[in-house]
């Protein structure tokens, strides 16, 4: 956008970053989630286990063999807790690191809003007095158009009005000057922030992809731990 009080470019970025924490929060909950289910499971394979009958008047080779089969039933179950265990910490993980990275986040974003907040100011105020300036332009026309008989009122008033012209250029000048000063420190403080935001992107696309690779591994490791 071509206009200077615009924060479009700004904004854009601040939406990105905070729909990476809403992918981030939403990844949490869903081990959350998903260690309730596991730790249900869980407890249910184990209740199974051990208070439901499974050929217990059996003898022998086939008793030993029902126990057995029991009691992988029963580790099935505690793996599937201590899965869900793993899986809240892994959450709690991903929780920290989030609220870390808002943390941040937060003193470059109120540093920008100040900034933005002071560079609005100045532009409303450059243009309040530039308007000023405006205000006297009419009064060289209507000189110019004044019957003899006005025209020494006319031209004590254009003096005065010649010299609070001035002033008000002056006064524009230096709203332009303080303007200009403002978006330059306004242009550096922005390029600081965008790499600032740039390298906690990468940070939280690599911590949340390392995070899911591990889901996954836990998974698998569990599946292998029932196999055997």
């Amino acid at each position: 956008s071509t206009d200077l009080t615009s924060t479009v470019g700004y904004d854009s970025i601040i939406q990105h970053l905070n729909d990476g924490r809403k992918n981030c929060k939403e990844f949490e909950d869903f081990l959350k989630e998903r260690a309730i289910i596991e730790e249900k499971y869980g407890k249910e394979l184990i209740n199974l286990s051990k208070k439901k009958p499974c050929g217990q008047t059996e003898l022998n080779t086939l008793k030993r063999s029902l126990d057995v089969f029991k009691q992988q039933i029963d580790n099935v179950g505690q793996g599937h807790i201590q899965l869900a265990q793993t899986l809240r910490e892994e959450a709690k993980k991903m929780e920290d690191f989030r609220e870390k990275q808002k943390l941040h986040r937060k003193k470059i974003e109120l540093i920008m809003e100040a900034i933005h907040k002071n560079r609005n100011l100045q532009y409303k105020k450059t243009m309040e007095v530039k308007q000023t300036c405006c205000c006297f332009l009419p009064w060289g026309a209507l000189l110019y158009l004044s019957s003899l008989s006005h025209f020494w009122q006319l031209f004590l008033k254009l003096a005065q009005t010649k010299s609070a012209l001035e002033d008000s250029d002056r006064s524009y000048q230096q709203s332009v000057t303080t303007l200009e000063k403002i978006r330059e420190e306004w242009q550096k403080e922005h390029i600081k922030a965008c790499e600032f935001f740039d390298t906690q992107e990468c940070e939280r696309i690599n911590y949340f992809r390392n995070a899911l690779w591990l889901h996954v591994n836990q998974l698998s490791q569990d599946c292998v731990q029932n196999d055997e």
